[in-house]
């Protein structure tokens, strides 16, 4: 991920719209909207206590992000706010599918 293009004009809607698209059907029927808006805020709080954004990039441009280390963050954020209770994989699609948006806004 390109780390001046983490939160620089990605539009919350249209990242909802194409994770709602990129997930699969018991996914959509699980997730609402309000659900994926706290789950962006939630990876956002991530990207800024974790120290990736201050993180040097290779030389392309680009850090390494852990996914793992972001699903977890959401997983046990969702619980403390009681948001609910998520399960590793239903997050890692979530997050995947948000690190495709702001990638594709990149091109």
């Amino acid at each position: 991920m390109a780390t001046d293009d983490i939160f620089n004009g990605i539009d919350d809607d249209k990242t909802v719209a194409y994770i709602k698209n990129s997930l699969p059907q018991e996914l959509k029927d699980k997730f609402d909207d309000d659900t994926l808006y706290y789950f962006l805020d939630a990876m956002a709080d991530y990207y800024e206590s974790s120290g990736v954004l201050e993180a040097e990039p290779d030389k392309d441009g680009f850090i390494d992000v852990d996914l793992d280390e972001v699903v977890d963050y959401v997983i046990k954020a969702a619980k403390r706010d009681k948001v609910g209770d998520f399960e590793h994989d239903e997050i890692l699609f979530v997050v995947q599918a948000e690190m495709d948006y702001a990638e594709s806004e990149e091109e």
